[in-house]
Parts: structure tokens; C-alpha cells; sequence
């Protein structure tokens, strides 16, 4: 089978931000305790009680921010009890997640030295649902204020001087849900009042986000963008894919061929969210000054048999790695609206790229998109259109074969495709249509799997990898590539 992918490359769009390659850690089952965070007296091996294997997988694929500390958690995070020695923090029940102790041993200095040990962006998000405008102003002042106050007193007390730098905060989590069960209206007069005292101290802006709609609620994005548009820098969306047969027994590493092509076709509805979205936002928007912020999106299957249901484990596949590098490609391909991005979530929870077990660790196939991926960063989006055929299984849950973005820097073309077709290699021919001189080299990466379930398992870590893939110049301007069936893959040329 040929497919066709036109990357006009005097057709520049914008620049592709760091930021769409996000994380999220929130304080569900075991992405802070066991994931990131083992202690200092661990004999797990860490970095300051960070856990080192983690820190370093992270880093690898350059991780750009990771938010925290929730997620539904966030609106019923109280700062204050997680600050302080260790022995006076609050020990307290997570009844959003698993009814297990939380105690908060882990907090606002530990979050932000993650961030630096890791060498991100925070993106840390207040509580509206159960907290006080007073209890957010002050938490900010914790953080950022450098003078003489009495949070910038207490930050001092409690072992920092020096205060921190705050890039990003989200006001509210889900405030149609989790966060509060309010109406579109009353949270947008709430975000405009508890925004007000999000302040900046000194010279570095706080980039401040709203929480914006689930899915395809268009109506929430028409009533923020219209009452509170002038107050916000980002709006977020959240978007999980789920296959049909979620209710039923449908898990990361046991479905059928009808629901690898159903889960994959609820990824690729990520393009309806976002081109929707942006089209309401730019009535009121028009110059894309507000980022469109997917701080959570993957895949949410029922969870891995005899473990604690409120944890949110499940195994990570091919398919999984196939929602990610479909999920990106949308975003490189709308990086002119969308500017922030949090794949949910980074160890432990939902589609993540890191799995721990004791003191074991293995890279999840959706590690190695990222890593695959990772050159799209501060890239120039090139414009580019696929000519492919639609595979699946059920009519109203067709999908096309391929996707795929490309972007240029330093003189170099990073094309990320992927391979939905469960059964057939695809022949795929990348034009670069006005090109000047010709092509001297092209590499190209492939992450796929023997079966439409592998996986990396604690006792297999290396089923689903990064490997070398065969490409082959044909023109001046021309790359051949076989793609395997499930795959995705990185072409690099110049």
C-alpha cells in the first residue's frame, strides 16, 4: 500500500513550543510515593529523595514542565500542610483517590526541587473547589515573593530563601467536575476574581491558565472566552480516549482488533477538539494570544487486574504509543493555539512513560515517542497534508492509515508518522516539495510491536523499543520508508 506525505517546506507555520510535551504528577496511587518520591532515607537509590531512575528517564526525553499537584486533587490540596518538618505535616485520608494515607511528606518545597533536580517548568495548579482567594495569594507570595513578608518569612523559615520562579498556574481543576460541579458562568466570575490575586512579584510573569472544558463541552468555551478572556494567558482542555468496551473488560493489554481501531479513533478525535476549540476561541481571540492548554489527555482503560481501583495502573502497549504519536502530531500540526500540553500522567497512573515496581523501573512504549519526538521542540511547524486510506473495522469508527507533522531546526526535518493499520507494512513516500539543492542524508526511528498488545514488562523490559529503521532517498527531494504495521515512526533529513 502507497501513501503520500507533502511537507511543503517554504510553508512555515509556527513555532513549536517545548511545552506541548508536558507531564503531570498528581497525588494518585503511585506517581508521587514510589514513583517520584521515595525519601531520602530509601534504599531505593535517589537523587535527595527523588527516585535517580526516574529523575534520569525523564531527562532524557527533555522534559519541558510538569504540573502539579492534581488533577481532582488540586482542589482539595491545602498547601500549608504540606510545608514544614516532616513531623508536624498533616496526615490525612486521599478520598479522591484510593482512600490511602496521604502525608504529605511530599509538597510545595519538594515539588519545586523536583522541578529543578529534572530541569523543567513547574506548572502547579490552586485550589478554587474548597479553597480561599487568600489561601491562593499567599501560597503564590510563598513561592515567588523575594522581600520582606510573612510568607516570604515562613518560606525562609522553612529552609528557602530565595524564592522560586512560578511560569505557570492554573487557577481550578475541573471545575465542572471534581473541582466544584459549577456551571460555566459561576466559575468564570470565580476565575476572575481568584486570578486577580495570582500577583506577579518582580519581573517574571506569572502565565496564568482557566480551567476550561471537558471535551467537546463548546458551551464552556464560549462563556469563559467571552466573560473572563481578558484575564487568562492559557485555557485548558481535557480529552481521555477510551475504547467501547471500557464498562466491560477492556484493559491496556486485553482487547480485540474492533477496539485497537475504536480507542485509536477516540485519540484522533483530539483534531475535531482542538480545531473546534480554537475556532470559538479565536472569535474573541483572533491573534491566538491565549494558548489552548491540554494539561490532560491519553488513554484510560480499566485498571490492571488485583490492584487498587482508585490507584488508576494499567499496562502501557503498542497502542498506547500509537495514541501518543497521533495525539502530538495534532499538536504540532495546531502549535499556533495549542502551547502547553500534560500527557496523563508520569509514572504509575493513566498512559505513562515511566512503570515502577520495588526497584525496578521500565520505559513504557509511549517513553519512546516522546524520545522519538523530543526534536520537534522549539522546531518551526512546516506545513504538511497526507494522502492515505481510512482502515478499521466498523464504519462510523474508520481512521486514516496515516499521520503525520514535520518541523525544521537548525537546518534539519524532523517527519513523525504513524502506522495505525493492524495487519499491513506501508509504503510511504515523504516529498519535500520546494526544497533547495537535494537531500544528502535521511535516518529514520521506529517504535512497533510484534503484537497488537506488546509491551515492556518488569521481567521483559525490552519487547517495545526505539530501533533503526531502513529508509531510502529516491528523488532530490524524496524518502521512501516501509512502515511497519503499528508503528510510529521519526524520519530526520537534510
Amino acid at each position: 500500500m502507497k501513501d503520500q506525505v507533502t511537507v511543503d517546506v517554504k510553508n512555515e507555520g509556527s513555532k513549536i513550543s517545548p511545552d506541548i510535551y508536558g507531564h503531570f504528577s498528581e497525588h494518585l496511587g503511585r506517581c508521587i510515593y514510589g514513583g517520584f518520591w521515595v525519601g531520602k532515607d530509601s534504599e531505593i537509590p535517589n537523587i535527595d529523595g527523588y527516585r535517580k531512575d526516574v529523575v534520569e528517564a525523564f531527562k532524557e526525553i527533555d522534559i519541558p514542565n510538569l504540573r502539579w499537584p492534581g488533577g481532582c486533587f488540586a482542589d482539595e490540596y491545602h498547601w500549608r500542610d504540606g510545608i514544614g518538618p516532616y513531623e508536624t505535616r498533616k496526615r490525612m485520608i486521599n478520598t479522591h483517590w484510593g482512600g490511602v494515607l496521604e502525608d504529605n511528606s511530599f509538597g510545595t518545597h519538594e515539588f519545586l526541587g523536583l522541578c529543578e533536580t529534572l530541569g523543567c517548568k513547574p506548572y502547579i495548579n490552586g485550589n478554587v473547589g474548597s479553597g480561599t482567594v487568600q489561601e491562593m495569594s499567599e501560597w503564590v507570595e510563598y513561592i515567588t515573593f523575594n522581600g520582606e513578608s510573612p510568607m516570604a518569612n515562613l518560606r525562609a523559615a522553612y529552609g528557602h530563601k530565595e524564592p522560586w520562579k512560578l511560569p505557570m498556574f492554573g487557577v481550578g481543576n475541573e471545575s465542572w467536575g471534581c473541582g466544584g460541579n459549577m456551571r460555566p458562568e459561576y466559575y468564570a466570575d470565580l476565575y476572575r476574581r481568584y486570578q486577580t490575586y495570582v500577583r506577579q512579584y518582580g519581573p517574571d510573569k506569572i502565565f496564568k491558565i482557566a480551567c476550561g472544558p471537558n471535551s467537546a463541552d463548546w458551551n464552556w468555551t464560549e462563556v469563559l472566552m467571552k466573560n473572563a478572556a481578558y484575564y487568562m494567558d492559557g485555557l485548558s482542555l481535557h480529552h481521555y480516549c477510551v475504547a467501547p468496551g471500557w464498562d466491560a473488560k477492556d484493559t491496556a493489554a486485553g482487547f480485540d482488533e474492533k477496539n485497537w481501531f475504536a480507542l485509536l479513533k477516540s485519540a484522533s478525535f483530539m483534531e475535531t477538539l482542538v480545531s473546534k476549540h480554537d475556532e470559538i476561541m479565536s472569535k474573541y481571540d483572533p491573534d491566538k494570544r491565549i494558548a489552548l492548554v491540554v494539561d490532560e489527555w491519553g488513554a484510560w482503560h480499566q485498571v490492571e487486574p488485583e490492584t487498587n481501583p482508585g490507584f488508576l495502573y494499567q499496562q502501557n502497549t503498542v497502542r498506547d504509543a500509537l495514541v501518543a504519536g497521533i495525539t502530538l502530531n495534532i499538536f504540532n500540526n495546531h502549535s499556533d493555539r495549542v502551547r502547553v500540553a500534560n500527557i496523563a500522567q508520569a509514572v504509575n497512573v493513566l498512559q505513562s512513560p515511566v512503570l515502577t515496581e520495588g526497584n525496578k523501573m521500565i520505559l513504557t512504549p509511549t517513553w519512546y515517542v516522546f524520545h522519538m519526538y523530543k526534536a520537534h521542540m522549539n522546531g518551526t511547524l512546516i506545513k504538511s497534508k497526507v494522502a492515505t486510506s481510512e482502515v478499521g473495522m466498523e464504519k462510523d469508527k474508520m481512521l486514516d492509515a496515516i499521520t503525520a507533522s514535520a518541523s525544521k531546526k537548525d537546518g534539519v526535518y524532523t517527519i513523525t508518522l504513524t502506522n495505525v493499520d493492524l495487519d499491513n507494512t506501508r509504503t510511504v513516500t515523504v516529498n519535500l516539495d520546494n526544497l533547495e539543492g537535494k537531500l544528502s542524508s535521511a535516518v529514520a526511528k521506529v517504535v512497533c510491536g510484534e503484537k497488537m498488545n506488546s509491551m515492556n514488562t518488569f521481567d521483559n523490559p525490552q519487547q517495545v523499543v526505539e530501533k533503526d529503521l531502513a529508509c531510502k532517498i529516491t528523488a532530490e527531494n524524496q524518502v521512501v520508508v516501509e512502515m511497519p504495521a503499528r508503528s510510529v515512526v521519526t524520519l530526520t533529513v537534510k
